[in-house]
């Protein structure tokens, strides 16, 4: 190797406030978005703490790995998307985030989750698909907005008794889960390839509810025995998309 050539090695990129302000996105519905998407940072710029009064920020597809413990400075914020990036854990502090609509954490290496989730009243979707989820804290049964929860790709293999608890949910996206069935010899769980959503029985027509029911009690009924406080409208439905 040449006298002084460095080794080159890969960097996080430095975001700096002026970087970060260029970022800044008006939507359609004029809300202000931080989009530091796509940015190749592996953590979230000290910077932007300066800029905690937008409603959107996005920091999707990047290499983070933890998300710092500031982010209860954005208390205004509205949709957080925090999709394809490295987190295993997140901070309790996540929890100060008492206008949070949207949370997307979708695509990251999260095996558990802080039950400071379950302050977030006004959420009404959560995306945790694809992660390392075994089981949801009791605590997400207070999200009484909560509409639409992504669960697929997970290591889910019961549906979580949690659920049953949250009277406005619409739909739960339950793909490709170990979900254990009833009729497997000894319990033996079986990946659930094709769709698998928990709708509101009120949603479906008269037909589709008989097939549902039986669905249901092949998929539900071990879970519903470890976790009696099931709602009898809340029902499965696999096969097609809702």
């Amino acid at each position: 190797m040449a006298k002084g050539k460095k080794t080159r090695q890969a960097q996080s990129k430095t975001i700096t406030l002026k970087v970060a302000l260029n970022c800044v996105e008006l939507t359609p519905d004029g809300k202000h978005r931080l989009n530091l998407s796509f940015k190749e940072v592996t953590t979230v710029p000290k910077c932007i703490q300066k800029l905690s009064n937008m409603d959107e920020l996005d920091l999707s597809r990047n290499l983070i790995r933890k998300v710092p413990d500031f982010v209860d400075h954005f208390i205004s914020i509205r949709v957080l998307d925090l999709h394809s990036n490295y987190l295993e854990q997140l901070p309790v502090t996540i929890g100060r985030l008492q206008n949070l609509l949207i949370l997307n954490l979708c695509n990251n290496r999260l095996t558990s989750l802080p039950s400071e989730l379950g302050l977030l009243k006004k959420l009404h979707t959560l995306n945790l698909g694809l992660n390392q989820l075994e089981a949801l804290p009791a605590s997400i049964g207070a999200l009484k907005e909560l509409r639409h929860l992504g669960l697929s790709d997970n290591r889910f293999t019961r549906v979580p008794g949690c659920l049953s608890r949250l009277n406005k949910l619409e739909r739960v996206n339950l793909d490709r889960n170990p979900i254990l069935a009833e009729q497997a010899p000894s319990h033996q769980a079986f990946m659930v390839t094709e769709r698998l959503y928990l709708v509101k029985g009120s949603f479906l027509c008269e037909e589709c509810l008989d097939k549902c029911q039986t669905e249901r009690r092949k998929l539900v009924d071990a879970a519903a025995r470890m976790e009696p406080k099931c709602e009898p409208d809340l029902v499965t439905q696999r096969g097609r998309e809702m």
